[in-house]
């Protein structure tokens, strides 16, 4: 700034009688921010309240509809579930029963044939005929026979009818089986009833010689 400009101001300060050294205040302007700000802290009128207050209604309203509905959709689908289950339980023998039926067929015509039959042979071979298509059929389903004789004594598998001592069998051995026992896939159907070995008992030998030497 010029002395020229500098003089002129000094003048004007003398003329308004303002301090040199006071700043004069600058009155602001508000910006558009603020304006818009101080428009939005405007209190809401009651019809806006009212209009907010209903919007919020309907969506609640809306949102208990989709809840219904959906708890219908759920309470249908588990009806349905239900019904299968129960259809599945009820029918669930029919494979079973459609591979079993044809033996049973082939069961009744080696019954009828025996009456005129003359060959005891023939009667054999046929009842032979029925009885591996029902093992067959057992087998498919996953039913599968113990086998038992020979094998050491299972309490998850066999039952011990009695215990017999014997000399060309270790002790706890199956030596007999009195009823076949049945696995269904890796569970027990039905245990085995056997016959198991035990340890032969010296003791009445034992007693005869110390009797005889006694003696």
């Amino acid at each position: 700034m010029n002395s020229k400009k500098v003089n002129e101001i000094e003048n004007q300060n003398k003329e308004t009688g303002i301090p040199e050294n006071e700043e004069i205040p600058v009155e602001k302007h508000k910006s558009d921010n603020e304006v818009e700000t101080a428009t939005e802290e405007r209190p809401k009128s009651q019809e806006e309240e009212i209009k907010e207050e209903v919007s919020l209604e309907d969506q609640i309203n809306e949102l208990k509809d989709q809840l219904l509905r959906k708890a219908a959709e759920f309470e249908n689908y588990k009806r349905r579930t239900e019904v299968y289950q129960s259809e599945l339980l009820k029918y669930a023998a029919e494979s079973f029963i459609l591979k079993v039926l044809p033996v049973y067929n082939d069961f009744e015509r080696s019954l009828s044939h025996i009456k005129e039959a003359k060959d005891v042979d023939a009667i054999k071979a046929g009842l032979q005929l029925v009885f591996d298509k029902f093992t067959k059929a057992l087998n498919e389903q996953g039913v599968s026979r113990m086998e038992t004789v020979g094998k050491e004594f299972d309490f998850n598998l066999h039952e011990a009818l009695l215990q017999q001592e014997v000399e060309d069998a270790p002790p706890n051995t199956v030596i007999q089986e009195v009823e076949p026992g049945y696995l269904y896939k890796d569970k027990v159907l039905k245990h085995a009833k056997v016959i198991v070995s035990k340890e032969k008992e010296e003791t009445d030998s034992n007693e005869e010689s110390e009797n005889s030497e006694t003696k």
